[in-house]
């Protein structure tokens, strides 16, 4: 996994260590994603499959898509399709994604970079591997996170950030046993707040970290927010009862101040250590009506974006 790696964590900066009074998280629920196919047909791991939307809020799905060596020729994305009324955020670990919309953006992402798209009042869009990695196959991996808009920003006009690997803040657990990539939100560290480079609009955390064999991350957490944790590799426990956690796995804790991590001692050759997405926000408590690719408050919203979807009022495919 390149995403962003140091050699040397005893560089950066720690992750503050639970105080005097702080409680730790518990585990409410640990399920296993199921298996499917995104797009043209590259495979993706369902995270959140199978938790209720109520303790997801605000977030509403998430995807790992791969990890899968692609042989020459099989590399795939997705055609042209719509989104309103939430942001989707595309985190690339190995590979490389193209993307293009009817708004005029386009770009590319790649190890470690984010591109967070709010769809907001509507949007076409296109996520495709480049040519080059088409005809020569390789490593793609990388997870979608879906995030609810509030009701007061489900119109606001579509924008981009394509957030590089070098801008994501960085720490360490306070013995260096973990690395820990802050891609928005805020973590508090020894010295101070650290912060990911995302502008959300609902206030949330989203964290990519590495823990080494047989090490432990405190990581604390605004009391406020839900909290999720997705093993995208490796094997380890959640919890400070140590609920046993492996990949394609997530873990759905209660409240309090800090939520623990640690990898089992022995990772299997492949992935070398625990490898976990933790992500956590302030619930927006609105009603949800969603359907496809369209994430509004009532059924007659929804219907309202099929119908400008099929309209045009989403914009135009460009030509070519």
């Amino acid at each position: 996994m390149p995403a962003v790696t140091v050699e040397d964590l005893s560089v950066l900066r720690r992750i503050k260590s639970p105080g005097l009074g702080d409680q730790p998280r518990p585990v409410w629920q640990v399920s296993t994603a199921p298996s499917g196919f995104e797009g043209e047909g590259f495979p993706v791991r369902r995270a959140f499959a199978g938790i209720d939307l109520s303790l997801l809020d605000p977030f509403i799905m998430m995807d790992q898509m791969g990890e899968v060596d692609y042989a020459p020729g099989e590399p795939k994305g997705t055609p042209w399709h719509p989104h309103r009324g939430f942001e989707t955020v595309t985190y690339i670990i190995d590979g490389q994604f193209d993307h293009q919309d009817s708004h005029g953006g386009g770009g590319t992402i790649t190890n470690g970079d984010t591109q967070w798209m709010t769809a907001g009042s509507g949007i076409l869009h296109i996520e495709a591997p480049p040519e080059w990695l088409v005809q020569k196959g390789g490593l793609f991996h990388g997870i979608q996170l879906w995030v609810n808009l509030p009701r007061d920003a489900k119109l606001n006009d579509p924008r981009y950030q394509d957030i590089r690997a070098g801008e994501v803040a960085l720490a360490t657990s306070p013995d260096a046993g973990a690395l820990v990539r802050v891609i928005a939100g805020e973590l508090d560290a020894q010295d101070g707040t650290l912060g990911g480079p995302g502008a959300t609009y609902t206030p949330m955390t989203l964290v990519h970290a590495t823990v080494e064999p047989g090490a432990q991350l405190e990581l604390p957490w605004p009391v406020e927010y839900n909290a999720l944790v997705y093993a995208l590799a490796g094997r380890g426990s959640v919890g400070t009862d140590k609920h046993p956690i492996a990949m394609g796995q997530a873990a759905v804790l209660g409240s309090g101040d800090f939520l623990t991590l640690a990898a089992d001692p022995k990772q299997d050759g492949r992935t070398p250590a625990l490898d976990v997405i933790v992500v956590g926000g302030k619930p927006i408590r609105e009603p949800l009506a969603w359907a496809g690719p369209f994430v509004m408050n009532t059924k007659s919203e929804v219907m309202q974006a099929y119908e400008d979807f099929q309209k045009g009022r989403f914009g135009h495919i460009p030509a070519g």
